[in-house]
C-alpha cells in the first residue's frame, strides 16, 4: 500500500474543461499574493457569518482502514476502532449567503454540495464532539466554488460537471457526481427507505445508538488542508436533532473510485437521512 496522501495537493482546483477560461481560472484562484492579502485583511476584519437552510441531507458512512487516512493536523488524532476509522459523505443545499441579509437570503441560490470527511479528536479530549477533517468538497455552481476558494481557506470546493441529488416521497433516491476533466471526485449512490437502523457493529463501536448518531452528524468544527500546506479551521453551528434521522438502505449500482481504491465495499455503508437543519458558518482561522 502506498503512503497516506497529503491533502494539500488534492485541494488544488482543476477546472472541468480545458478551455482558455478553464486554464486561467485555477491560476487566479491559487494566486499566492491574493491569499496573503486576504489573510492579512481577515485578521482585521473577520469573515461575516454565513447561513443556509439546509435540507435533504443524506449521510453515508463507511469504515476505512486507518492506514489510508492522511496525516492529521497537529494536536489531533483519528477515531479508530479495530484498525479502521469512519469516513462519511454528506450532502446538503440551501439558500447560502450572509446571515445579515435576513429575508433577502431567500433570493440567493441553493447550490448542491457534498462534503467528504474523516473524523478526529483533539489530543486533549478523549470524548466529546468530534472534529471533521475535510477530504473532498464538491459544489455544482461555479460562483460558489470560485467565491469560496477566493475568500476562504477552510472551504476549497471542486466544481462538478453533473450533480444530481434527488429524494423521492417514498424515501428512496440517488446522488450522482461527475467531474469531467476537473478535480471533482466521481460518485453514484442509490438508496431506499429502511425500516430500522441495521448497524449493530457501528452501535457497538460507539456504545449505543444515540452516541453513534451524534458522532456521525453533530459537529462544531471542521479542519481543512490548504493548497499551500497550511491548516484552516472553521467553527460551525449545526444543531442536528438526532430524533429526526431516518435510516436508509444502499442498493443498486454504487460507484466511488475514491473509496473503492481504499478497499471499501460501498454496499456496507451506513446511510441516514435528515430532512432539514439550519446551518451557520461562525468563524474561520488558520491553525
Amino acid at each position: 500500500m502506498t503512503a497516506p496522501e497529503d491533502l494539500a495537493p488534492s485541494a488544488i482546483y482543476r477546472h472541468p474543461s480545458d478551455s482558455l477560461f478553464g486554464r486561467v481560472l485555477p491560476r487566479l484562484l491559487h494566486a499566492p499574493h491574493w491569499a496573503r492579502l486576504r489573510r492579512a485583511l481577515s485578521r482585521r476584519w473577520p469573515m461575516p457569518m454565513l447561513a443556509s437552510d439546509v435540507r435533504d441531507v443524506v449521510y453515508v458512512s463507511w469504515w476505512v482502514d486507518v492506514r489510508y487516512a492522511p496525516p492529521p493536523p497537529p494536536g489531533h488524532h483519528y477515531v479508530v476502532h479495530e484498525g479502521r476509522t469512519p469516513y462519511t459523505l454528506s450532502y446538503r443545499h440551501g439558500h447560502f449567503g450572509p446571515r445579515a441579509a435576513g429575508p433577502l437570503r431567500a433570493l440567493m441560490p441553493s447550490p448542491r454540495q457534498s462534503n467528504w470527511r474523516w473524523y478526529l479528536r483533539r489530543d486533549d479530549a478523549a470524548q466529546g464532539t468530534p472534529v471533521v477533517l475535510f477530504d473532498r468538497n464538491v459544489m455544482d455552481q461555479l460562483a460558489f466554488v470560485a467565491g469560496a476558494r477566493a475568500f476562504s481557506d477552510a472551504m476549497q470546493p471542486h466544481l462538478s460537471t453533473r450533480f444530481e441529488h434527488g429524494l423521492r416521497a417514498d424515501g428512496g433516491g440517488h446522488t450522482l457526481i461527475e467531474g469531467g476533466q476537473g478535480s471533482a471526485p466521481g460518485l453514484h449512490l442509490q438508496w431506499r427507505a429502511a425500516e430500522g437502523l441495521a448497524a449493530d457493529a457501528w452501535i457497538a463501536a460507539f456504545g449505543g445508538r444515540d452516541a453513534l448518531l451524534r458522532f456521525l452528524t453533530c459537529q462544531d468544527e471542521a479542519i481543512a488542508r490548504t493548497c499551500d500546506q497550511r491548516w484552516a479551521s472553521t467553527r460551525i453551528d449545526l444543531p442536528v436533532d438526532i430524533d429526526l434521522l431516518r435510516p436508509l438502505q444502499l442498493q443498486g449500482e454504487l460507484h466511488c473510485p475514491r473509496l473503492q481504491a481504499m478497499g471499501v465495499d460501498l454496499a456496507e455503508g451506513l446511510a441516514l437521512r435528515l430532512p432539514s437543519v439550519p446551518f451557520r458558518v461562525v468563524s474561520e482561522r488558520l491553525l
